[in-house]
């Protein structure tokens, strides 16, 4: 039996528009952590790329997240990176195949997505997507239909998607 049955309800899903040179995103890493120890996989968190201009790497950044979900471990890779923004800022290309290779990934196929550009697409359909929706920066967040922008503040996000994903999940459960 899959697990996609009609029964078996899906996760609310809180989509992290982020880019991994951002000093903004990297604040908000403790607020995810907190979101993934309280609800598991009780709430899907999907990262979503929203490159800015302004940082040189970000482009670049969003493609190697990528390849690092391909390979398993896109969440360590983005925390990974984020906690060393200055470093990408400093070294660029080379940091993020220096962070794969410090969390096990395989390298050389990182450096190849790099330089193939195999998750373009993902990061250009990504980005139209958060212009269409009204993203404008990053951190934002997306929960049941709610737009959160977080490079403002970070003051008092986690607790109002924490109110958002408990009555989503409360729904579902009725």
């Amino acid at each position: 039996m899959s697990d996609s049955s009609p029964d078996r309800p899906t996760a609310p899903v809180l989509d992290v528009w982020c880019e991994l040179q951002c000093p903004d995103c990297r604040s908000s890493l403790d607020d995810l952590r907190a979101l993934r120890a309280r609800y598991g996989d009780r709430l899907e968190l999907r990262l979503r790329h929203f490159p800015l201009e302004k940082h040189k790497h970000a482009f670049a950044g969003a493609q190697a997240a990528e390849e690092a979900f391909e390979q398993g471990q896109g969440w360590p890779y983005v925390e990974a990176v984020l906690g060393r923004v200055e470093e990408l800022g400093r070294k660029g290309e080379p940091f993020l195949v220096e962070a794969a290779g410090e969390l096990g990934l395989d390298t050389e196929e990182f450096d190849t997505a790099l330089v193939d550009g195999r998750h373009i697409l993902i990061v250009d359909a990504d980005q139209a997507e958060g212009k269409a929706i009204g993203v404008t920066g990053t951190p934002t967040y997306v929960i049941g239909g709610e737009r959160l922008d977080g490079g403002k503040s970070q003051e008092g996000l986690r607790e109002r998607i924490e109110e958002i994903a408990d009555r989503l999940l409360a729904e579902q459960s009725a």
